[in-house]
């Protein structure tokens, strides 16, 4: 069986970056941090199931610093760009973002960022927990392509719920709420320069703050706290039962490069048939016209236990291992446990029942539809902001 690490703690140490937000963090209460991008980040304020019901009913502030971006800039930016990822970019707008996989030779999953594109020669990749500015720099050497690489040094803010876009409007005004989904805005608050996307890791409607001035960071802070008063905020961490819930997935858990974007349900973000070549094309080609030999699926548990994974967990049918539990969390809504896992193609049909091997019991468990509730990213951020503020 698994065994739990109870009583773990972190020390603080001067290699690993803490972000334009930590001293804010640690002023509202977080004690508790991991490391992202080597970058410290908190991992709750108060508790998970608190934090959840937050973000689905009000608002909820997250500081997210282990969000690196990664600035490419250069003539040739937008020709780099694309050799580095399996996204078409010739119909990426300046203000535009994207959902992006960069692929390995073999067509693994290298990451999965979002692309931001600020000018038409300038692009932030806001890069999950992976050394993705190493492998940029790695190819870039002998590419040919006139680039200018580097570490944005930006802090970010997750802006998440349904009172988001009023808190936003009482900050910038309603022209904000115009802004559609995975497009962004550079806009100023007190004379500090932001840029504002309409992304976010919660399955609910927010945006995401970007902060280049890191000695900005508190005050930017303290000032949303204040003016989120009136929409009941709370600071508090990403869920990972929302992000389940709404089968987001996580690269370095839910996927990794031993994984390729058909494995895990992200085929649609291979445009393969680009005329431009990218990392991984061929491979790609090939593998869309294979039978993938694992799939990922979603997972109810049927245990009484609140469950929280810190390793991957062995799923178990007729004594053998056909797969791997990769998430797991408590749904408050659902009122059962809910996973993420790998399994072996022949056993993910919907309603296949197998064992999984948590701490100190073997969870009976079965293959159920993602996601297990939709996302409402695309409510309409305009209604909801006159719903709850009238300025």
């Amino acid at each position: 069986m698994n065994r739990k690490h109870d009583g773990a703690s972190i020390s603080f140490q001067p290699r690993i970056r803490r972000g334009a937000f930590f001293e804010a963090c640690w002023d509202y209460g977080c004690r508790n941090f991991s490391v992202y991008n080597r970058t410290y980040i908190s991992s709750t304020f108060s508790n998970p199931v608190d934090e959840y019901w937050h973000v689905i009913n009000h608002v909820s502030l997250w500081p997210v610093m282990g969000e690196r971006q990664i600035e490419i800039s250069g003539d040739d930016a937008e020709k780099f760009v694309q050799y580095i990822t399996c996204r078409d970019i010739s119909n990426c707008s300046v203000n535009q973002c994207k959902y992006a996989l960069l692929l390995n030779n073999e067509g693994g999953i290298i990451c999965d960022p979002i692309l931001l594109r600020l000018e038409e020669n300038k692009f932030w990749i806001s890069t999950s927990d992976c050394d993705l500015e190493l492998w940029i720099k790695g190819v870039q050497i002998n590419s040919g392509f006139n680039v200018q690489i580097k570490d944005a040094n930006v802090s970010l803010l997750q802006i998440q719920g349904p009172k988001s876009s009023a808190l936003l409007t009482k900050m910038f005004g309603f022209e904000i709420t115009k802004l559609k989904y995975y497009w962004l805005k550079k806009i100023k608050f007190k004379d500090i320069n932001l840029i504002i996307s309409r992304t976010g890791w919660s399955g609910e409607l927010g945006y995401e703050i970007y902060l280049s001035d890191y000695s900005k960071g508190s005050y930017i802070f303290n000032k949303i706290v204040e003016l989120g008063n009136e929409f009941s905020l709370k600071v508090g961490s990403v869920n990972q039962a929302r992000r389940i819930e709404s089968g987001i997935l996580s690269w370095g858990v839910d996927m990794s490069q031993n994984e390729n974007p058909f494995e895990v349900g992200l085929g649609r973000l291979v445009e393969s048939k680009t005329e431009d070549e990218f990392i991984g094309k061929k491979a790609i080609q090939k593998l869309s016209k294979m039978e993938q030999k694992k799939v990922l699926v979603g997972i109810k548990l049927n245990s009484e236990n609140f469950l929280n994974n810190e390793t991957f967990w062995n799923i178990i049918k007729e004594q053998k291992i056909i797969g791997k539990l990769t998430s797991v969390s408590y749904s408050p809504r659902l009122e059962y446990n809910i996973g993420l896992g790998l399994v072996e193609t022949k056993f993910s049909d919907i309603g296949t029942k197998f064992n999984i091997e948590a701490y100190d019991e073997l969870v009976n468990s079965e293959i159920v539809p993602l996601p297990f509730m939709k996302k409402k990213q695309m409510v309409n951020a305009e209604d909801l902001a006159r719903k709850f503020y009238s300025s």
